[in-house]
């Protein structure tokens, strides 16, 4: 994993929590349209054999799937066999690329998937403690920040794994709760609950 790949979000626990209610936001505009294209473009490159495409789409998702996998998994090893996985997968299966209609979507329900099966799999394998798991970091060098974010990432560190994901997808992934719903493999009621859970918790523990 490099380093451009195991960096960490940075947050607005106030923006998370501001609302009990989850709202749906309607879909981003022409910027979130030439994200999608440029996804569209690596996946049509990747089809069509071009080797370089591989490194681009790792620039473009690697972060991406490695944050979803961490919070999914809470282990850093995990999160880093996930990355893996994921892009093994995408080679061996690069010429059905042109059929997928959203391929972030499409990625980062790979990643899910491949998140769980390594879960299953784990043995008895040490986990890091809840203090190795950065799940949020200051974006800036302040002490006092950073110190708020340690104790945020452990509060969110102590959600369930399923709501941790929801949070993220939906805060830092921009994601719809259908969306959502679509890549974890659950109906969008389930999906908005999750969150609605996952923020009053926050909410509590922040109280």
């Amino acid at each position: 994993m490099t380093k451009q790949g195991s960096e960490r979000v940075s947050f607005s626990m106030e923006a998370m929590t501001r609302h009990a209610e989850p709202i749906e936001l309607a879909p981003a505009d022409s910027a979130r349209e030439d994200d999608e294209r440029r996804w569209l473009e690596v996946f049509s490159a990747i089809a069509d054999g071009r080797v370089r495409a591989l490194d681009a789409l790792y620039d473009l998702a690697a972060v991406d799937v490695y944050r979803l996998a961490l919070w999914r998994t809470g282990s850093i090893q995990d999160a880093e066999d996930v990355v893996h996985d994921v892009f093994v997968k995408v080679a061996e299966c690069s010429l059905e690329l042109t059929s997928v209609r959203r391929p972030k979507r499409w990625l980062l329900t790979v990643a899910h998937r491949r998140a769980i099966d390594v879960i299953r799999r784990r043995q008895r394998r040490r986990t890091e403690a809840i203090d190795d798991v950065p799940y949020l970091e200051a974006a800036v060098d302040d002490p006092e920040r950073a110190a708020d974010a340690a104790q945020v990432s452990r509060m969110v560190g102590s959600l369930p794994a399923t709501q941790r994901e929801v949070v993220l997808l939906r805060h830092f992934g921009d994601c719809s709760f259908r969306e959502i719903g679509r890549i974890t493999g659950v109906p969008t009621f389930t999906a908005a609950s999750r969150h609605r859970l996952a923020v009053a918790t926050l909410r509590r523990m922040l109280e």
